[in-house]
């Protein structure tokens, strides 16, 4: 059974600032000065990186103790490389991310192979990491003037 989400995303009057909202929860995103925005949140591709490191947390923390895991603390460091000519249409190179990379941190007593196999459940449970490790079909249902 599939379950869907919804979002919204409405660009405010203040340079490149848009506000993302979903379920009453709203977030304020910009791009960084450098980049022509006014530097009030983080960009897009902040917040994709954002929203994968929350994601894998997440898998850890519902899914540790089906696992036979524990942990102290859990936290992951992600980066990921853009060229911002291929945004700006400066060069023919892709406007997203070319590579994301991350490291999940444990603070536990489990061994390390035990570690880096329930990381590796968590790479392959992530519901966020799927869809950018697999490509996601993007359909426009359409464009509505007012």
């Amino acid at each position: 059974m599939l379950t869907t989400f919804k979002a919204t995303a409405t660009k405010l009057p203040n340079g490149l600032q848009v506000e993302s909202s979903t379920r009453g929860f709203k977030i304020i995103m910009d791009e960084p000065e450098d980049l022509g925005g006014t530097n009030a949140g983080m960009n897009p591709v902040e917040a994709l990186l954002c929203a994968l490191g929350a994601c894998q947390s997440i898998v850890a923390a519902a899914f540790a103790e089906a696992n036979d895991f524990s942990y102290e603390e859990f936290y992951i460091d992600l980066e990921g490389d853009l060229d911002p000519d291929g945004f700006m249409g400066l060069a023919d190179v892709r406007p997203g991310f070319q590579e994301i990379r991350f490291v999940m941190h444990f603070k536990t007593n489990e061994s390390q192979e035990k570690a880096e196999a329930f990381a590796e459940f968590i790479e392959k449970s992530c519901p966020v990491g799927d869809c950018l490790a697999n490509g996601v079909k993007l359909v426009k249902s359409g464009v509505v003037r007012h």
